[in-house]
């Protein structure tokens, strides 16, 4: 549900023309619009399809399937990336400088030499601007389509903009600089679609699709859960994306989950909807505190 596209903001400048590097951790930073998103636990239902679109880069797939175990760690690896998404949008200056630091520091030993597919023997590492350019973009396109699945279309164009700019943050807060994010919803769309089109489901992104789908480690009251993540994963992919992890859509109970949450989440005060964002950023602020690591693997 992509709604209409603006090509620019005001009269005409790039959306993210005044995003410079670094400006996150101005003290008076407040990307206020992605607040908007991120405010909804909802989102939290499109997190296998976002990691499904992440790993589908041979790239990233490489580096989750090498140096994660991600099968036996996937609540701790929600954990790391939603404190992660968090703290850009809630946290003050201090704590973004100190969570992008410890991001950085673990990205630099995610790094090796793909061996399959048709870049094999090309190099990737976590630190590659182009990589986290496509894992944030995958966090925005998710958002969006979660979002608007439930809470209808969003009409407005200038907030469909300053949402857009404000989602960069999570791409230009480490190694992507802010002229590689595309200036308009426009321009992220027409990359996005390119991107698309070109991507490689490797063996990799499929046992990590496998791990994520069918064998993940979770407690069994989360594992009952499962089979609806993969009907809401196999339709919120993009077909050529689906079908190469060789998922099976089921429309019908897919539109009758729609439905039940549409009527059952709305009218929950946003105070409750909003619970992962208190509770994340409580967790992360007492191992702060406590000094104890947030991140340990990618």
């Amino acid at each position: 549900m992509r709604g209409t596209a603006s090509s620019a903001v005001g009269d005409g400048g790039a959306v993210v023309a005044d995003v410079q590097e670094e400006a996150f951790l101005a003290p008076d930073f407040d990307p206020k619009y992605i607040k908007l998103l991120t405010q909804e636990s909802i989102l939290l239902g499109g997190g296998a399809a976002a990691i499904l679109l992440q790993v589908a880069e041979a790239g990233v797939g490489a580096g989750v399937n090498e140096h994660s175990n991600f099968a036996y760690r996937a609540i701790d690896r929600l954990r790391t990336t939603m404190t992660y998404v968090y703290c850009m949008a809630y946290g003050t200056s201090q704590e973004r400088a100190t969570i992008v630091d410890m991001v950085t520091r673990v990205h630099e030993s995610v790094n090796g030499t793909l061996n399959e597919g048709r870049d094999t023997g090309k190099s990737y590492s976590a630190l590659d601007p182009h990589l986290q350019l496509w894992v944030a973009a995958t966090l925005y396109w998710t958002a969006m389509e979660i979002y608007q699945s439930i809470f209808g279309e969003i009409k407005d164009p200038k907030l469909h903009e300053n949402i857009y700019k404000d989602y960069s943050i999570l791409a230009c807060s480490l190694q992507v600089p802010p002229e590689l994010w595309p200036p308009t919803r426009d321009a992220f769309y027409t990359y996005w679609d390119e991107k698309v089109a070109n991507l490689e489901i490797t063996q990799h992104a499929r046992d990590i699709a496998r791990d994520l789908l069918y064998d993940i480690k979770i407690p069994f009251y989360l594992k009952v859960l499962m089979p609806l993540v993969r009907v809401v994963t196999a339709e919120v992919l993009p077909t050529r994306i689906r079908e190469g992890y060789g998922l099976k859509r089921s429309p019908k109970t897919y539109k009758s989950c729609e439905f039940g949450v549409k009527a059952t989440y709305r009218p929950i005060p946003k105070s409750i909807r909003s619970m992962p964002v208190k509770y994340y950023m409580w967790d992360m602020r007492r191992r702060l505190r406590k000094n104890t690591k947030i991140f340990d693997k990618a």
